[in-house]
């Protein structure tokens, strides 16, 4: 018996470890060859499939969520009740009363972001001298008015100090430190690189013309330079990962947001030459400690063999399994392996996958989430998937690689993803607690 357990281990290895390689060869900029890249898994389990978590449909689709209770307000009550240390944790109610997600949706979508209740509680809270950043916090998961985000954004990434008085010299010093960066690393003839570096600012200028290729703004030349010189500074000053692709996509809202200063209109009517060398700096600085504070608490997402990524893989799959057993077992029997297509997800943060014109408001609960946003990110990715649950069920293997490589995400609105959120935390407060559930 032993002995074919340890041939059946060897096998889920070598099969784990060839569909990482697969996946991990996606990411650069590739269609997605199924037939060649994407094997189906012909053995059956070694184990018996999980019972799933015994609750009713409706009762899935609901949770004990005061931040969706009101559009407007979002503060919790009862904190003296708390007892999860992470963040969404921290703002669950402790009110019996249950919404469906339906009652959710039915939500003005976009007001929490927008109205002006809300945004005289950002003004107040931003005014302060030394800035509460989980009153900050709290506001940012529902969302950010866009004007606010560069602020809001500096602050919750630990960038900006908290305290006003200090804002403005530690951006300044740290602006400088990027700028002397960039001469003491970028700035250079190839003559005085290594091999590994020569190969490297190879590989993102190859990777910088395909960044959000839908985008016209950055197709632009300067665009992509700026994308080279923040990537390459980066990953020399990070060598126990070096630049991983993917990076690249994780750099994007940073630079939307951070121009979004100097430039008005949308995007797309945007060119960075209307801005002076001291500004470009700037933003570039900005992109660039917000990144190194973001990938901070992600590390091992971008080492050698991705042992993040692969950890919330598993994660995602046991969670889905307990939410949507007949999901769970309709991929488990035609051989699907989560790692891929989520590897892509967590590598990328989903900006592959929705509207470029979404990810500003999806990144701001990202970010108002803090050091607990790895295991979040399980969550959303969840509510993510089983948006399309009725549609996979219906798929065979070679339909269910292309379409979760293709998602119908491109006519998208702020409804569809505040509905991915919302599954998200409410799922979040029913399993997060009850880490048994989760067991494998």
């Amino acid at each position: 018996m032993e002995k074919r357990e340890d041939e059946q281990q060897k096998r889920d290895d070598s099969r784990f470890n060839q569909t990482l390689k697969n996946v991990q060869g996606f990411l650069k900029g590739r269609s997605i060859p199924g037939k060649v890249l994407l094997t189906r898994r012909s053995d059956p389990p070694p184990y018996p499939i999980s019972p799933t978590y015994q609750r009713s449909l409706s009762e899935n689709d609901a949770g004990r969520n005061e931040r969706f209770e009101s559009p407007v307000e979002v503060e919790d009550h009862n904190s003296s009740k708390k007892h999860d240390n992470t963040y969404a944790g921290k703002l669950r109610s402790n009110s019996s009363a249950e919404r469906s997600v339906k009652e959710v949706q039915n939500l003005k979508i976009g007001v929490r972001s927008s109205d002006s209740a809300r945004v005289m509680k950002f003004n107040k809270v931003l005014s302060e001298t030394t800035v509460i950043l989980e009153k900050l916090r709290e506001l940012a998961w529902n969302g950010v008015p866009h004007y606010m985000r560069p602020d809001v954004w500096r602050l919750l990434l630990g960038y900006a100090p908290p305290n006003s008085d200090r804002r403005e010299a530690v951006l300044r010093r740290k602006r400088l430190e990027y700028l002397e960066s960039v001469g003491q690393f970028y700035d250079l003839p190839d003559s005085e690189r290594s091999d590994d570096e020569i190969n490297m600012l190879r590989q993102i200028a190859v990777d910088c013309p395909r960044t959000v290729p839908d985008v016209s703004f950055f197709q632009q030349e300067q665009v992509q330079k700026s994308l080279e010189r923040i990537l390459y500074t980066w990953a020399i000053r990070h060598p126990a990962s070096g630049y991983v692709q993917g990076i690249n996509d994780l750099v994007t809202p940073f630079l939307v947001i951070f121009l979004s200063e100097y430039l008005d209109g949308g995007v797309d009517s945007w060119s960075m030459s209307d801005l002076s060398a001291e500004k470009v700096s700037d933003v570039e600085a900005d992109c660039y400690w917000c990144l190194t504070k973001l990938l901070d608490g992600m590390q091992d997402h971008y080492t050698f063999a991705q042992p993040g990524i692969q950890r919330l893989v598993f994660k995602l799959k046991e969670l889905v399994r307990r939410i949507d057993e007949p999901v769970s077992r309709h991929m488990e029997e035609h051989g699907l392996e989560f790692l891929q297509f989520a590897f892509r997800w967590y590598n990328c943060l989903l900006i592959r996958e929705i509207p470029f014109n979404l990810i500003n408001r999806l990144w701001d609960t990202y970010l108002a989430e803090g050091d607990a946003l790895p295991d979040f990110l399980v969550y959303i990715y969840a509510s993510f998937l089983l948006t399309w649950s009725d549609e996979l069920k219906k798929l065979d293997f070679q339909e269910m690689v292309m379409f979760l490589q293709h998602l119908p995400t491109h006519n998208w609105s702020d409804q569809e993803l505040e509905m991915v959120l919302s599954r998200a935390y409410m799922w979040h407060s029913m399993f997060n607690n009850s880490p048994n559930h989760l067991a494998s």
